[in-house]
């Protein structure tokens, strides 16, 4: 069959023969970085995920079930518009359940849910603007694109925001993405070339609550795909490559009404206390092989340490000079690794800064 024959059959318009719509609905599955998805057809346009069907998948192929009791039901929790099929069709973002109504032990959805609906979360209205890195690696070998064969590139330095193609490389997976996430309806900010060369960046935000998980998660989902047509493969490790080249985070940027209204930098500096106080509950939940990352090197707090400063990129919790200078606005926590799930550290952040209040006598937090 003619690959341009396969081409008009994956792109043709059913809105004219048909008014079912196919909804591909996705879950994160078992390890917590690896996102499934499965397609249904279903009758008419969606705008509201609690209309549509609950749906089931076999959570012993996922590790998230055992074989003598395997069904996990999948709860539709956002719709976005789908950017390979068009039309109608949809992408929808779930979690897990078990039959009974439980979440399953990894649906990290569920908890930061009920912390986003806190009356005092909600009150501040937490938002979060969260900068994705990743690694484009050549797909039988495991080694970045555009790296010689079983080599290395000179020294990081003109990579960085660079354009030429002895700098840059996988812009058109980049631009792809970027568009794909527009059309989806993701609020997707902007993108970059990073320092390590192959590696890039997405910015999802500002988004508001527990959406900042999907959005991302939803992302994440968008480039796997476009990474598997293109016959490349996205990595998320926090360090792909051992040695002097820089690691991969998502850093999170994070504001409350307090924090933006006038005297809002004495209220932020009372959150990254509580944050340092937190310190190794938050690294314990910010991503796995996050120690090969954060080494007090190639802009990276060590991971033992927390420091906070103003534009310091080489603190566990940098402010910006504007938020210093007006008195109010943000801060970034930059400890998050690339394969951290969206839904524990934003959710964990809200709760540890308008929740949590340290008992006397320690320093650690509860």
């Amino acid at each position: 069959m003619s690959s341009s024959l396969v081409t008009d059959l994956v792109n043709l318009d059913l809105s004219e023969s048909t008014d079912k719509i196919i909804a591909e609905y996705i879950w994160v599955g078992g390890t917590g970085m690896d996102v499934r998805s499965k397609a249904r057809t279903l009758s008419g346009p969606f705008d509201d995920p609690s209309k549509l069907p609950k749906w089931n998948f076999d959570g012993s192929s996922t590790g998230q079930a055992t074989g003598d009791d395997s069904e996990v039901i999948l709860h539709p929790q956002a719709i976005f518009r789908d950017p390979f099929r068009k039309g109608k069709n949809i992408l929808v973002m779930c979690d897990c359940y078990v039959p009974n109504g439980e979440p399953i032990p990894t649906n990290n959805r569920y908890n930061a849910a009920k912390i986003f609906s806190h009356p005092d979360v909600k009150a501040e209205e937490p938002w979060y603007g969260i900068e994705q890195e990743y690694t484009l690696l050549q797909k039988h070998i495991n080694w970045p694109l555009g790296w010689p064969l079983g080599g290395y590139p000179g020294p990081q330095g003109p990579y960085y925001c660079a354009a030429g193609a002895d700098k840059s490389y996988g812009r058109d997976i980049v631009d792809a993405h970027y568009k794909a996430c527009l059309f989806a309806g993701i609020n997707i900010s902007g993108i970059n070339a990073e320092v390590m060369p192959g590696q890039w960046e997405f910015q999802i935000g500002p988004v508001v609550g527990v959406s900042a998980g999907d959005h991302v998660w939803v992302a994440r989902y968008i480039l796997e795909r476009i990474t598997e047509m293109a016959g490349v493969v996205v990595s998320f490790d926090p360090k792909p490559i051992p040695g002097d080249w820089n690691g991969a985070g998502a850093h999170t940027n994070y504001s409350t009404k307090s924090m933006r209204s006038n005297g809002g930098y004495e209220v932020i500096k009372k959150a990254i206390k509580k944050l340092g106080m937190r310190h190794r509950e938050h690294i314990a939940a910010y991503g796995d092989g996050n120690e090969r990352r954060l080494t007090g090197r190639h802009e990276t707090a060590d991971i033992n340490n927390f420091v906070w400063g103003v534009a310091n990129r080489g603190a566990s919790v940098r402010v910006g000079r504007d938020t210093e200078k007006d008195g109010k606005g943000y801060f970034e926590d930059r400890r998050p690794a690339s394969n951290m799930d969206p839904y524990l550290v934003t959710a964990m952040i809200a709760e540890t800064t308008i929740l949590w209040e340290p008992s006397h006598g320690h320093s650690n937090g509860k």
